[in-house]
């Protein structure tokens, strides 16, 4: 990352309510489910917001999937495969994933897609896509 915009990331970092909480609410954690399938979002303590919209105590929905750790907390969510940006301010998406075991977790980005100074993360959950 170049030096202004690791500047513009330290500057602008934006606090999350200290009882921020995010989760999943569907699917359960272990669950069958047939692709594509739908995954909500839970939040408390804070609200949502579309990228690009700098409101205090507020930010956006990432998904993770299938990754052994966290990204880089101090810049950027990448946006790939395993990375799904809902920038809009979604609650919830249809995804589709291959036949297998799957990990799903989320992490609340603020307006320029980094996550909080204190991250909002939800433990993950696993679930078997079938066919």
């Amino acid at each position: 990352m170049n030096k202004f915009l690791l500047a513009l990331t330290f500057i602008f970092s934006i606090s999350a309510a200290p009882s921020a909480k995010v989760f999943i609410i569907s699917p359960k954690d272990g669950a069958e489910v047939s692709s594509p399938f739908e995954v909500v979002f839970g939040l408390q303590g804070m609200g949502i917001a579309p990228a690009g919209i700098n409101f205090p105590n507020t930010g956006h929905h990432h998904l993770l999937i299938d990754l052994d750790k966290l990204p880089d907390l101090k810049s950027g969510i990448p946006a790939d495969a395993q990375h799904l940006h809902f920038g809009k301010g979604q609650t919830q998406a249809t995804i589709e994933l291959d036949p297998g075991e799957h990990t799903l977790q989320l992490l609340l980005g603020d307006w320029m897609h980094v996550p909080h100074e204190t991250p909002v993360v939800s433990g993950k959950i696993n679930i078997l896509v079938v066919d």
